[in-house]
C-alpha cells in the first residue's frame, strides 16, 4: 500500500481550472483575486479585516511586529512549529514558555502562575500572550481572556492548525487581538505555501499590511513614501485562486476529518497501549482534526522509536509534534517553568493519519494496523519485530 501521510492536501478538477484561470490573468500578482479571496475569509470567520501572506511565518512575524514592542516578553506555548516563538525572536521579543494540559494546548493556570510571578518582578513584566490550536482545537478562550483583560495583555493566537474550527458556534480567529492562519499544504484548506492574519482592530491591520509589502505608501501616480521596514509577504494571484476554490469546500473537508477521528474513537476506546485527545475535546469546541494526537501509556513510551518505525514500514505517514520549543538550543536562556507536561507529551505522542484524501479502506488500514503493532510490541517487550 501507498504511504498513508498523517496529512495532505486534497485537488480536485475545480481546484485546477480556477488555478489555470488565474494563470491566464493579466496579472500574476497583486491583482483583484487576492482581495477577493481575503474578502470571502473575513466573511467565513466574520472578522472585519483579513490580510493574507505568503506563509504562517510571515504573518506571525507581522502580527508581532504590529502588537508587540522590541523587547516585550511574551507568554507562550512549548509545544508548537518553532516558527511560533522563532519569529518572537525576529522581533526582537523574548519567549516565555509556560506549560501545557492535557491536550496539548497551553495551560491558563500556568500562564496564570507566570504573570502573577512577574508581577511580583516589575522589572521582568509580561507584555502578551501567544497561544497555539493544537491540532485544530481551540485553547480555553474563556480562561485565557479573562487573563488577557486582567493583566492588560495583547493576545495573539496562532491558529495555523485551526482554520474552520469554532468554539460555541464562533469561528475562531475572532477571539484574540489578531489570530494567524495556515494554508500550508497538510492544512485543512491549502494555497501550497500561504497564511492569514484575522483582526477586528484596524491599526494592527494597517501596521502589518505595510510589513507586508515594503512599508511602501503611495502617494501619487507614481510618488510613495516608506514608513516601516517591510518585506515582500505577499500571496501571489495562482495562490489566491486555489485558496478561492479550497475555502468553498472547507465544510466538507473538516466533516470528512470529523467523521475519520470519530471512527477512530470508537476503535480505538479503552485500548490498553494508549491514549487518543480526540474523545476528551469538549463538545463546545469544534476542531479541525488537522492532527490525530495519541499518547502513549507509560509502559510503553520507551519503545516509541520501535514502534514509530514499525508504523512508517507498514505505510502510515506519523508523526510527532513537538518537540518542546524550550530545548533548542537558541531558546536556552529563555525563561520557563517546569515544562514537565510538555516534556511528557514530548515523550508519548504520536500522530496517526487524519486528513480529507483518505479513503474508508486507508482509515480502517490505519486502524487495523496501529492496533497490530501495538499488541506486537506488548507481546515482544524489549525484542526487536521485524515487520
Amino acid at each position: 500500500m501507498k504511504t498513508i501521510p498523517y496529512s495532505t492536501q486534497f485537488i480536485d478538477e475545480y481546484d485546477l481550472q480556477n488555478v489555470i484561470e488565474a494563470l491566464k490573468a493579466p496579472m500574476l500578482t497583486q491583482g483583484d483575486k487576492n482581495e477577493i479571496f481575503e474578502y470571502m475569509l473575513a466573511e467565513y470567520l466574520g472578522v472585519k479585516y483579513v490580510l493574507t501572506f505568503n506563509s504562517a511565518t510571515s504573518a506571525l512575524y507581522a502580527a508581532y511586529n504590529a502588537c508587540f514592542e522590541k523587547g516585550s516578553r511574551v507568554i507562550t506555548t512549548p509545544i508548537s512549529f518553532v516558527a511560533t516563538a522563532n519569529m518572537l525572536l525576529a522581533c526582537g521579543c523574548e519567549p516565555v514558555f509556560v506549560d501545557i494540559g492535557y491536550d496539548g494546548n497551553i495551560n491558563p493556570e500556568s500562564i496564570q502562575a507566570m504573570l502573577e510571578k512577574a508581577n511580583r518582578n516589575t522589572s521582568t513584566s509580561i507584555q502578551g500572550i501567544v497561544s497555539v490550536d493544537f491540532g485544530g482545537n481551540s485553547v480555553d478562550i474563556t480562561a485565557i481572556s479573562a487573563l488577557v483583560k486582567q493583566y492588560g495583555l495583547k493576545f495573539i493566537s496562532d491558529s495555523s492548525h485551526a482554520f474552520g474550527g469554532n468554539v460555541n458556534g464562533q469561528k475562531i480567529g475572532s477571539f484574540a487581538d489578531a489570530s494567524i492562519f495556515s494554508f500550508h499544504a497538510i492544512k485543512p484548506i491549502t494555497t501550497a505555501e500561504g497564511g492569514a492574519i484575522s483582526t477586528n482592530n484596524k491599526e494592527i491591520y494597517e501596521k502589518a499590511k505595510l510589513i507586508r509589502s515594503h512599508g511602501l505608501v503611495k502617494q501619487g501616480l507614481w510618488e510613495s513614501e516608506v514608513t516601516e521596514i517591510g518585506f515582500n509577504f505577499r500571496l501571489n494571484e495562482i495562490q489566491a485562486a486555489l485558496g478561492m476554490s479550497q475555502l468553498n469546500k472547507i465544510d466538507m473537508f473538516l466533516h470528512r476529518r470529523e467523521n475519520i477521528a470519530r471512527i477512530y474513537d470508537k476503535f480505538f476506546a479503552n485500548n490498553p497501549y494508549f491514549t487518543p485527545i480526540h474523545p476528551m475535546i469538549p463538545p463546545s469546541h469544534k476542531s479541525t482534526n488537522h492532527l490525530y494526537p495519541i499518547l502513549l501509556n507509560q509502559e510503553f513510551v520507551p519503545h516509541k522509536e520501535k514502534i514509530f518505525h514499525l508504523l512508517l514500514a507498514r505505510d502510515l505517514g506519523v508523526q510527532v509534534h513537538y518537540k518542546p520549543i524550550f530545548n533548542y538550543k537558541i531558546f536556552a536562556p529563555c525563561e520557563k517553568d517546569s515544562g514537565s507536561n510538555a516534556i511528557h507529551w514530548y515523550e508519548a505522542e504520536i500522530s496517526l493519519p487524519c486528513h480529507q484524501a483518505m479513503s474508508d479502506k486507508e482509515v480502517a488500514y490505519c486502524i487495523q494496523t496501529t492496533l497490530k503493532t501495538f499488541e506486537e510490541v506488548a507481546k515482544s517487550g524489549i525484542k526487536a519485530i521485524k515487520s
